[in-house]
């Protein structure tokens, strides 16, 4: 790491835990209080909704006892925004606090709504949940992107047949999981300390799972420790190594979270970030700079190369086909948005779930499998999939927005440790 390098990490790390509890604003900690209690109220009717807490243990024993109805949650909602006051202007710390708060109150109040029965659209759903609309894509859109896909891949016939043939060459083999995911987290971590310091102490273990709607999840459990799972119920491809240690791992979710608790939680004692809701604004920023974050690490053509002397022989793969491979993934990655556009005409009851999967075989080439668990992962998380992508594209603008290469790692850190939300990215 150069000096300058040393010297930003020095200080992103520093800022705010050279903070005073004692400096921070007495009214805004009251507000902080009650959105964390009304966030653990929201808990109690919506299991999903309550990713992560690690606050007073006696505000959970409080929420636990209290539960409030959905209808008082609002009216507590609502008298906590007021407390708010006008929107701040400006970019200094208390203002992005004020908005923090607001906007992910705001976000309570229509999940809330949700669970006593409203229904929005995909759109006005993505817009009270996380405070960002998706583009919308015509079935042109990604014929044109899988045409080109149909000239690349080997064989004659359906393109998602052919994407299945050509990819099962590339399924890391069950037995070599642990040995070819230990050395990509190993890997992500050495090239983010490099340019982030980390918390002291800071870990998580790995564990594999199946029977889940997604393929790998982050469990932060406070104290800068993490539980990863990775589901192993269907084939893992070489690429999913480095993608899952990076976007669950570092410099991903639980880098996010550690340096979160580290900055704002102990060093401000802003006890709202000891709360994750997982229906909310901080969920695009959580998986855009994730999926931005296999970028930071990997730019350029530093992945390939490392994964063709490293993985690919660890996994016993051809390395000599990586190059081809990842080609393909090029192409693939423009195939991203189809998830959202089966998930918007599902949601919108425009389409089945069997025709929402078929919508995935055809435009994101899945397999039949991986398509059916992706419909579940609807069922369960709804407009959640916008966070995916459309926050990556957001988190990548806002990093690289006027900014030398040199530079991106310290927009990166700072989007990492303070209350920024999707329309900071704007």
């Amino acid at each position: 790491m150069s000096a300058r390098s040393s010297l930003v990490a020095a200080v992103l790390l520093s800022a705010c835990a050279s903070a005073r509890v004692s400096e921070s604003d007495p009214n805004m900690n009251a507000i902080a209080e009650s959105y964390v209690k009304l966030v653990l109220a929201v808990g109690q009717h919506d299991a999903n909704y309550v990713d992560a807490y690690y606050g007073p243990p006696a505000w959970k024993a409080s929420a636990d006892s209290a539960k409030l109805s959905l209808d008082e949650i609002l009216r507590r909602a609502d008298a906590a925004i007021a407390q708010l006051g006008p929107t701040p202007a400006g970019e200094d710390l208390p203002a992005l606090r004020n908005r923090y708060l607001r906007t992910q109150l705001n976000s309570l109040r229509a999940r809330v709504r949700m669970l006593q029965g409203e229904r929005f659209t995909f759109d006005e759903e993505s817009k009270a949940l996380y405070d960002a609309v998706a583009p919308t894509h015509d079935e042109a859109h990604f014929q044109r992107v899988i045409d080109t896909l149909s000239r690349v891949l080997p064989g004659t016939g359906p393109v998602p047949q052919r994407m299945e043939d050509f990819r099962r060459a590339f399924v890391i083999p069950r037995e070599k999981l642990d040995t070819v995911f230990a050395t990509a987290i190993a890997e992500c971590k050495a090239r983010t300390s490099r340019h982030l310091v980390m918390p002291p102490g800071e870990r998580f273990t790995v564990e594999q799972v199946v029977d889940k709607p997604w393929s790998g999840y982050n469990w932060y459990q406070g104290s800068y420790r993490s539980l990863i799972q990775v589901n192993v119920e269907l084939p893992i491809y070489i690429d999913r190594a480095v993608d899952l240690a990076c976007h669950e791992g570092y410099p991903g979710h639980h880098m996010y979270n550690a340096l979160l608790e580290h900055h704002l939680v102990r060093g401000r004692g802003w006890q709202e970030y000891s709360v994750y809701p997982l229906f909310s604004p901080q969920s695009l920023i959580a998986e855009g700079s994730a999926n931005y974050g296999i970028e930071m690490a990997f730019p350029g053509e530093e992945r390939v190369a490392y994964e063709k002397a490293v993985l690919f022989p660890l996994a016993g793969l051809d390395a000599s086909r990586a190059d081809a491979y990842y080609a393909v993934q090029a192409l693939m990655r423009e195939l991203t948005y189809a998830g959202n556009e089966a998930a918007r005409r599902y949601l919108n009851g425009q389409i089945t779930a069997e025709q929402a999967a078929d919508w995935l075989v055809r435009y994101s080439l899945s397999s039949p499998e991986r398509a059916r668990q992706r419909v579940r992962f609807f069922d369960t998380y709804r407009s959640y999939v916008i966070n995916y992508n459309l926050g990556q594209d957001l988190v990548k603008a806002y990093v690289e927005r006027g900014a030398t290469p040199a530079d991106r790692w310290r927009r990166f850190g700072e989007l990492l440790s303070t209350p920024r939300l999707p329309g900071d990215l704007k």
